[in-house]
């Protein structure tokens, strides 16, 4: 993928998201002060907090912010414009599992010293009782697990909150995925289920008595606002990418092809979420070929070979259909004199004002010939009472046009042709080129007769068979049998008064 280069953000914003993550990772140094409060509270021995107090601003003060500071680092240039995202990223999506990995192990090192503390600090001899070795080395595995895990969702949270504004300002998602979310979930109820009860039970086996009670009262109170913190943190970072990917969908059900999701975490809901962006990218990409193809095809015809097999069309079929041709009277003459930017705005805004009427009356617009406009019903799809459906789509279509200037200039006439009988119907082409079409006599006929009004002076000429299959009856006019162009027999012919009012329906 090309590197592109970064846009940087605006210096306030930028600076508001470096402090959240430093506050982020300073989050455990006020849990571990809270827990040493708790704990001194219960037993005493306030001689001893101030040391303990200094470690923890220390190590899980000053050195996690350090470090953090270094992790950050690359972050912090992306977002000042110096690296595109591409060079980021692998950091980005590690970073909550990094930040994790460092505050658990400097919280290792503060718990060895901190346990050591009673022997070897002066002040500190003979307040407390000596732990065993079961709880020492219970409690120094703990710590290290719960800052470990704490840090891990702070930043997962923190982490989505940036992608998403990063998302929302260049369009930059991630596209790596190190994370589990079965893993993620298995620490988080580890952390808040097993880890209390594995402390209560080394107290259970370690001690007796007043000094079982008291640990136990200890580790209950100490971990009671340690685990609700981390709960709380454990229950965003996972299911805040999730909200965000439903709100998305229900956006996307409801017709927004434009959504598009920050991907907020990690892992299997991360992927999910790009493969979600990718799948509304193809809809919309469907939807834009469909409406496309749309002005192309008629829409109906369109979306059926959409839905169909890829790279197909419609299969032949051959059905009872009434097929309808329009043509513009003396168009040639017109376009002689008329310049051609002038006469497509003028032919355009025709020849939409006569598409409304055979949409309306349930016809398919096959095609375009040049000036005229050749549709079809019941072929592709139904049409109940077709012959009658597409005579007043004929009736609807002169009075559409009647005396309207089209493009503020020219009054056309529109002569019209329909045919009622069999129609064969299906895609043809060869190689990458497929058309739908309608072929059979009563195609022919109906082109005959839009035709043939030019010689009897009419503006709609129909079939025998579409006078007889109509169910309503109109104002007709016989003209008896006539030769038409291209056939050997004569056809009765009709034509229909356009100005006389349509029977009641």
């Amino acid at each position: 993928m090309t590197a592109v280069a970064a846009r940087p953000l605006p210096e306030i914003d930028a600076a508001a998201l470096r402090r959240r993550y430093f506050r982020f990772m300073a989050v455990p140094t006020a849990v571990d002060l809270l827990l040493i409060g708790t704990f001194y509270v219960i037993v005493g021995g306030w001689v001893v907090a101030p040391v303990n107090v200094a470690l923890t601003i220390a190590f899980l003060g000053a050195a996690n912010l350090a470090i953090g500071t270094r992790l950050f680092e690359p972050i912090r240039r992306h977002l000042a414009g110096d690296l595109d995202f591409e060079a980021v990223q692998r950091g980005l999506t590690q970073l909550p599992l990094i930040s994790a990995t460092v505050t658990g192990a400097i919280s290792i090192v503060l718990t060895l010293i901190r346990f050591s503390l009673p022997d070897g600090y002066p002040p500190a001899k003979g307040v407390f009782p000596e732990p065993t070795l079961v709880d020492f080395l219970t409690l120094n595995a703990v710590f290290p697990v719960f800052y470990f895990t704490l840090v891990y969702f702070l930043v997962s949270d923190y982490l989505s909150h940036l992608c998403e504004f990063i998302f929302r300002l260049s369009g930059d998602t991630l596209r790596l995925f190190f994370g589990r979310y079965a893993l993620k979930l298995g620490i988080a109820l580890v952390l808040v289920s097993v880890v209390p009860l594995a402390v209560i039970t080394a107290d259970l086996f370690s001690y007796e008595g007043a000094r079982l009670r008291e640990e136990i009262l200890t580790d209950v109170l100490s971990a009671l606002p340690g685990l609700a913190i981390v709960s709380f943190f454990v229950g965003r970072s996972l299911l805040r990418p999730v909200r965000i990917l439903s709100r998305a969908m229900t956006e996307v059900a409801a017709g927004d092809l434009t959504v598009r999701v920050p991907v907020t975490s990690n892992d299997e809901v991360g992927e999910v979420t790009g493969r979600f962006n990718d799948m509304v990218k193809g809809l919309a990409e469907r939807e834009r070929i469909r409406e496309t193809f749309g002005k192309y095809v008629d829409a109906h015809v369109a979306a059926t070979i959409l839905a169909g097999p890829a790279g197909g069309g419609l299969a032949g079929e051959t059905r009872d259909a009434t097929v309808l041709f329009t043509d513009i009277q003396g168009f040639t003459t017109i376009a002689e004199y008329v310049p051609p930017d002038q006469l497509i705005r003028a032919l355009n805004e025709y020849l939409e004002a006569i598409l409304e009427p055979i949409r309306k009356h349930g016809g398919t617009v096959n095609t375009f010939i040049g000036d005229g406009v050749f549709a079809s019903f019941n072929m592709p799809f139904e049409c109940p009472d077709h012959a009658t459906a597409a005579v007043r789509a004929a009736l609807d279509i002169q009075r559409a046009v009647g005396d309207r200037q089209f493009g503020d200039l020219f009054a056309f006439t529109t002569r019209v042709g329909v045919a009622t009988g069999r129609v064969i119907g299906g895609s043809i082409g060869a190689g990458e080129r497929l058309s739908f079409t309608l072929l059979g006599d009563t195609v022919n006929l109906a082109a005959r007769l839009e035709q043939l009004n030019k010689d009897l002076g009419t503006r709609i000429l129909v079939s025998d068979a579409t006078r007889a299959a109509c169910t309503t009856g109109f104002a007709w006019r016989d003209h008896g049998s006539i030769l038409v162009r291209g056939r050997t027999e004569a056809v009765t012919v009709h034509s229909l008064d356009h100005l006389a009012p349509e029977p009641a329906r």
